[in-house]
């Protein structure tokens, strides 16, 4: 399904640059802030939990599960309300929560009663807030934007949250061993940024969809019947699970194995870890050229076949120059993921119908996150059984093949998001 602008001011809109729109840059600096603070804590608390509370590597593999877990318990009927509801409201509330969540770890510690049942408690309700907070944000771009302008908008993002990782995770590592747990004050203070820029965006959004004899669970199954029963949809769901899964399973291995084998710093994990940021961004930045000169469904799996098989040199990873090998193999792996994050999401919104969005979102969220906490609660268990470089091999494994879901689905020779009317059923 596509949608097109006729109007003169429509197209005019559509071809200025996506940032020129003062709504869209105040969504795009609550990402900036909030997902800055999040990538210092995406370190903070696990490096917290060993360096203070003594964590070993199994119960690193349950805080980083618990931490996208909510998408397995709420996320699929997240989405149904989500489709009844204001979608900034959503934001609002979920930044708002985040705030006060996240600012309970410093004054625990301050107070030397900081535990790890606390950190566990702590990162599954952040979880509970990301899943509106994500499906929320997903589906307020394309009202917000529009259907011509959803490439460009995605790309911004997507390299915002690239950029977040590279500079999150880079700086997370530094101010972890200045500040302890302090660190993740940070976060707070970059979701409550993002809860005043969201506040001020002033945009009329489509009124939700409400349906005169509301059932949850009705409602949430058609959601999850259109994304299983859709092909292109389909495909994109496999393809992200298989890469999301290896992807955890080596970025929580590379935390053990850098921590506790090779006895890094924080601030060298760090490094190691933001050389994925930049991949990241790196496929963002291509993704709309490799989109036009490639095409939109040939870009997902040719991409993901040159830069997947890189991932197979990081559990070669090792003090001196191996380190480094195998930091740029990882950087080249997650080229995919950035070009994927702009690609695919473009396509999931304009094959999804509005009323749908939430749902369709909320689809995506619960199988890909849920792929994550599969994904850390496995490097747990393979970490503790046969060490971190199994669960690493694992993981590059599953990234290099993964591309092989769209080369045998109907987006391998699709060029155009317009195409993609006759591949629905």
């Amino acid at each position: 399904m596509t949608r097109t602008l006729t109007a003169p001011a429509a197209v005019d809109r559509r071809h200025r640059s996506v940032l020129a729109d003062r709504n869209f840059r105040l969504l795009y600096t609550a990402d900036a802030a909030g997902r800055l603070g999040a990538q210092v804590s995406f370190l903070a608390i696990p490096v917290l939990a060993q360096t203070v509370l003594h964590a070993g590597a199994g119960e690193i593999g349950v805080l980083s599960a618990l931490g996208t877990m909510a998408f397995l318990v709420i996320g699929l009927p997240a989405g149904t309300w989500v489709d009844r509801m204001p979608k900034r409201t959503i934001l609002l509330a979920a930044n708002l929560s985040r705030v006060a969540l996240v600012a309970s770890l410093p004054v625990a510690w301050a107070c030397g009663v900081l535990t790890l049942a606390q950190l566990y408690v702590v990162v599954f309700l952040i979880g509970v807030a990301t899943v509106f907070f994500d499906i929320a944000h997903l589906s307020y771009v394309p009202s917000l934007v529009g259907a011509g302008r959803l490439v460009a908008a995605n790309s911004r993002l997507t390299g915002l949250n690239q950029v977040a990782d590279v500079s999150g995770r880079g700086i997370g590592g530094l101010v972890v061993q200045l500040l302890g747990a302090a660190a993740v004050v940070v976060d707070a203070l970059g979701f409550l940024w993002s809860a005043w820029s969201i506040a001020r965006i002033r945009a009329n959004e489509p009124s939700p969809h409400r349906t005169a004899r509301p059932r949850l669970w009705r409602e949430t199954a058609a959601g999850l019947r259109f994304v299983l029963g859709h092909r292109v949809l389909r495909a994109l769901a496999v393809k992200g699970a298989m890469t999301n899964l290896g992807i955890q399973l080596c970025q929580v291995s590379f935390v053990v194995l850098c921590t506790q084998q090779l006895r890094l710093s924080a601030g060298v994990l760090g490094l190691v870890l933001s050389a994925g940021g930049i991949g990241g961004f790196l496929g963002a930045l291509l993704a709309s050229v490799a989109g036009r000169r490639l095409g939109h469904g040939r870009a997902l799996w040719l991409v993901g076949m040159l830069t997947g098989p890189f991932a197979l040199l990081t559990p070669f990873m090792a003090r001196g120059p191996l380190l480094w090998v195998a930091a740029a193999g990882w950087l080249l792996t997650i080229v995919q993921t950035g070009l994927a994050n702009v690609l695919a999401v473009s396509t999931r919104q304009t094959v999804t119908p509005p009323a749908l969005l939430g749902r369709m979102n909320a689809t995506y969220r619960f199988l890909l996150t849920g792929a994550l906490s599969v994904g850390a609660l496995l490097a747990g268990l393979i970490g503790a059984w046969l060490g971190p470089r199994a669960a690493i091999c694992t993981g590059a494994v599953l990234i290099a093949t993964s591309w092989l879901v769209i080369f045998c689905s109907p987006l391998r020779n699709v060029r155009h998001l317009h195409e993609l009317d006759d591949c629905a059923g």
